[in-house]
């Protein structure tokens, strides 16, 4: 039998976490070098553990475990910094990023680019919210090998002009088309260079790139709807105003 591999003090977070057995924890942790994985905390949730209440998410953290086979063994962690979003739609937004990173992530499968932007878009939640999700979808797209064509036009190669209408086709890109005419997804081209550049400022560039993300995305989550935009049309219906927008992630 193979010897455990095991790994020191490595930059993770944790996504989500499950009870498990007795006293411990079945954990799904975003690691920088070795991509997603999941570990059980041994004890975790026992009432003297040294573990009890740091194993939280959106908290970034330095992970030790070993690894044989599929699950691996919490051996030691420590804490780098404080709790990120605590409430409202910050957090509804940071839990929405975990479940993409779950739903599309494979295990064992690293992304370190994807692990900045990830940090990135948590410490913007609560100043420049859109841009962060859209930055980070951007990203997430282009780690799976669907990066999105933006800044040319699909089927010329010219670059995409400013004042200029596009008809995004998907798995392909934007196509120029007259006014407003275009029989799926019309963006203005200062929108996609927005996106591209990662200056969405203006507020109807935001709208159409929250557009674009939400169908490029569609493709690859399948027919099962995320939990967290089923949780934000919920607010939406019963007119909840506790800081969340009108129209879900």
């Amino acid at each position: 039998m193979s010897s455990p591999t095991k790994v020191t003090l490595e930059p993770s977070w944790v996504l989500h976490r499950y009870p498990y057995r007795d006293s411990s924890l079945l954990l799904e942790v975003f690691t920088r070098e070795h991509g997603r994985l999941g570990l059980v905390a041994r004890g975790a949730r026992a009432a003297k553990s040294r573990w009890r209440g740091q194993l939280q998410g959106f908290t970034p953290l330095l992970l030790s475990w070993s690894m044989r086979g599929e699950l691996g063994t919490l051996t030691d962690l420590e804490m780098q910094g404080l709790p990120g979003p605590c409430g409202g739609r910050q957090l509804l937004s940071a839990c929405y990023l975990n479940e993409l990173i779950m739903r599309l992530l494979t295990r064992h499968d690293p992304h370190p680019a994807l692990f900045v932007a990830y940090a990135e878009a948590l410490g913007s939640l609560g100043v420049n919210e859109e841009p962060a999700l859209r930055q980070f979808e951007k990203c997430l797209l282009q780690e799976l090998g669907y990066g999105l064509l933006l800044d040319r036009e699909a089927d010329t190669g010219r670059p995409v002009a400013a004042h200029s209408r596009y008809e995004y086709r998907l798995e392909r890109g934007p196509v120029r088309c007259d006014n407003d005419a275009g029989s799926g997804l019309v963006l203005r081209g200062s929108s996609l260079l927005a996106l591209a550049n990662g200056t969405l400022y203006d507020p109807v560039a935001g709208r159409e790139a929250k557009q674009l993300m939400r169908a490029a995305l569609s493709l690859y989550l399948g027919s099962r709807p995320l939990r967290t935009r089923e949780v934000m049309r919920q607010f939406a219906t019963l007119g909840v105003t506790d800081g969340y927008a009108s129209q879900p992630t």
